[in-house]
């Protein structure tokens, strides 16, 4: 039986909490300790996230709105109280980053010699090399949209940058001249380069002018007869949101791609806006976009922050970034001659991106597609790099004649045009490619290899937490498995065979799947747990997430509190369960890990009376990943590796320098955990084991001792 619904004022709004969370990504560019770089960069990070946070979550509360809903979520709010009390947090969030970045950070870049200049400060020589630049690459794709009554207000387009000029003629009452007063919108043209513009400089001096400051500065080379009576900024940003309409009569790659036509017309949730607009052109923008109150952002100096990862980019200056922290080599497989044979001698953990994902993950594939003892290759594709080695390896293998099947989920968010390019390029070769489950993402990470070998046909596995992507595999956090385990290979192909046809599955050996069984069989784990504490044996759980918001999950968590389980949480993102609430959550703590690689890892870990389980996942405990995604849990049979993780856990929770403990309204009480003795950065720490494992000795010489305060 499932567990009752938390009372609304035991729940955190889903919205609201993340909006802490990114406060907290926000608190990594306050901190003097992090690099000044790595402050810029983590600037970038929160922009971006409130760009997602507006294109989705936003934008769902209105259409909610607008739907004329006014029933009360689950934490007892209404879509309109919710949409006020967002905006005002991000209005206020918002006013913080500029202070941030104007007062602190551009201070302290200028002191480095890392400069923005307006175009008017620029020496001759760099005024020079700026105007041949303007002419010579932005003037040619410059269209300058003009608003009047022959011309239709334009499509401005989803967080571009746009001029808005307002214009006068410079003879109105000449004789058929030109009319005296005119509106006009630049779209800057950012799509072939950097926002920023490097200009010559002397050594010791990175100089950069905005681009479009650059357009602004030359606009009288392009309005002929007119002069600029004001030149504004501004960035909209749209509903971006993908409901595809699945018609069972309809290919599911079509539908997908003119959906994402679609999003490029969505209705703007956000409007930012250089302070100064003349109210004139801001009363036309609201009527046109039809805004409300809530969508407008104006802005003092720099426009969308999330363009710093560029400047970030181009400033080679390590001594403003983190130390570099190369990837490691998988102990197992460093060395080894045959993948394969190494897999089968026994399980092997993964841990990334301390650990190579090419030498690993993208050598498993790589490596399967050249074994001529390899029959079949079967993998799930979420989100992949246009560059993937691991789908480049895919193509390969259907060249050499294997039988490739490869699930493709055409509806990753952002990631839908790679997706459906490698889903046609595979299709090419002869690749089996499905694009995903009607009504059901498919989110699971998993990779199946079979192999004729002597003794008959073998198969071998990779399962993760995280994507087969390259890129990120050196950004974020994640957990993995290559194992031979035959109970787990026979799940897999029977995993493998309910996406590729009709199957319906016989019982999994390992395998928690989602939607059918993994809601329920972690529920049971709680519920598990709650015994043993009932029946006077120890119990605790360490659950370590990106969010959580399932309601029946929260609730099972206060039960088990109340019944006396030790619950620790980590989770990097959203938390709506309220922690440390005395009579409810007690005995529940919740930790918050931002660091310089994001925390992605999803780890169920159950104490179980001495008999301890742990479970890797590619699933957060949200209704979605429970409820409408394929996900997966597996466990770590391997006792060794399973003590190696729970090691990690308790690494984490003492987190002292980038743990933040969360209170019972999401704010933070403080960073860490008391009485733990010294200084302990967890990420460092988890290298450094790494580190050891590995033997590169000469890794060491290279970076120096790590100090966890650095």
């Amino acid at each position: 039986m499932l567990p009752l619904i938390p009372r609304p004022e035991d729940l955190l709004n889903r919205e609201l909490s993340w909006l802490d969370f990114n406060a907290r990504v926000m608190e990594e560019t306050e901190d003097p300790c992090v690099p000044l770089l790595e402050r810029v960069k983590f600037l970038s990070i929160v922009s971006s996230n409130w760009d997602e946070f507006f294109m989705v979550r936003v934008a769902g509360i209105w259409r909610q709105i607008d739907a004329g809903i006014t029933q009360p979520g689950p934490d007892g709010l209404t879509p309109r109280q919710l949409l006020e009390r967002v905006s005002s947090r991000i209005h206020a969030y918002s006013a913080r980053q500029h202070e941030l970045f104007h007062a602190i950070l551009q201070p302290r870049l200028e002191a480095e010699g890392i400069v923005i200049l307006d175009p008017q400060e620029l020496d001759a020589a760099q005024a020079a090399f700026v105007l041949d630049h303007f002419e010579r690459a932005l003037l040619p794709l410059i269209t300058p949209l003009a608003v009047d009554t022959g011309h239709p207000f334009p499509r401005l387009g989803n967080r571009a940058l746009v001029l808005v000029a307002e214009l006068t003629a410079e003879d109105a009452h000449q004789d058929g001249g030109l009319p005296a007063s005119e509106l006009s919108f630049i779209h800057v043209p950012t799509s072939l380069a950097s926002r920023f513009l490097r200009v010559p400089a002397p050594p010791g001096r990175h100089v950069f002018v905005m681009l479009e400051d650059v357009v602004r500065h030359h606009l009288g080379r392009l309005f002929l007869g007119y002069s600029v009576r004001s030149c504004h900024l501004i960035r909209v940003t749209r509903d971006s949101d993908l409901p595809v309409e699945e018609d069972p009569s309809e290919d599911l790659l079509k539908t997908v791609e003119e959906s994402l036509r679609d999003r490029r017309r969505g209705a703007v949730v956000r409007l930012q806006y250089e302070r100064g607009l003349s109210s004139r052109v801001l009363d036309l923008l609201i009527e046109e976009m039809e805004l409300s109150p809530e969508d407008l952002y104006p802005s003092t100096g720099l426009t969308a922050f999330s363009d710093l990862m560029q400047l970030y980019a181009q400033v080679d200056l390590p001594h403003l970034k983190d130390t570099p922290l190369p990837p490691l080599p998988v102990p197992q497989l460093d060395g080894a001659g045959n993948l394969f044979e190494a897999i089968a001698r026994h399980d092997i953990l993964l841990h990334h991106p301390y650990q190579t994902f090419d030498d690993s993950v993208a050598r498993f594939v790589r490596e399967a597609a050249d074994d001529p003892k390899v029959l079949a290759i079967k993998m799930t594709l979420y989100r992949v790099t246009q560059t993937s080695p691991v789908a480049a390896a895919l193509e390969r293998a259907a060249e050499r004649g294997k039988q490739v099947a490869a699930i493709v989920e055409l509806r990753a968010r952002f990631d839908e045009a790679a997706n459906i390019a490698w889903a046609r390029r595979l299709e090419k070769v002869g690749v089996h490619v499905v694009y995903g489950l009607p009504n059901h993402k498919i989110h699971c990470k998993a990779c199946l290899v079979v192999r004729q070998e002597r003794d008959g046909i073998r198969r071998y596995c990779h399962l993760g937490t995280g994507n087969y992507n390259e890129r990120t595999s050196r950004l974020y956090s994640d957990l993995g498995l290559l194992t031979a385990r035959p109970d787990l290979g026979e799940d897999l192909a029977n995993l493998f065979n309910m996406l590729t046809g009709y199957t319906r599955p016989p019982r999994f050996h390992r395998l928690l799947v989602a939607p059918q069984n993994l809601k329920q069989g972690l529920l049971d784990r709680i519920v598990r747990e709650a015994f043993h504490a009932r029946s006077g044996r120890p119990a605790r759980m360490i659950l370590k997430m990106n969010a959580l918001v399932d309601p029946q999950v929260i609730q099972a968590l206060y039960d088990a509190s109340r019944d006396g389980v030790e619950v620790d949480l980590i989770v990097r993102g959203t938390c709506c369960l309220r922690p440390g609430v005395p009579g409810l959550s007690e005995h529940i703590r919740a930790l918050s890990i931002l660091d310089r690689f994001l925390e992605h890892a999803r780890v169920y870990y159950f104490a179980n009376d001495g008999q301890p389980e742990v479970l890797l996942s590619s699933a957060d405990l949200m209704p979605r990943n429970l409820h409408h995604r394929v996900e997966l849990a597996f466990p770590l049979v391997d006792p060794i590796l399973a003590a190696q993780v729970v090691e990690m856990l308790e690494l984490q929770l003492h987190d002292t320098l980038k743990g933040r403990v969360l209170g019972p309204d999401g704010e933070v009480l403080r960073r860490g955990l008391e009485g733990d003795g010294p200084p302990l950065r967890s990420q460092l720490r988890l290298y450094e084991h790494a580190l050891l494992a590995s033997g590169v000795g000469a890794v060491t010489r290279k970076l120096g001792p790590l100090d966890p305060e650095a």
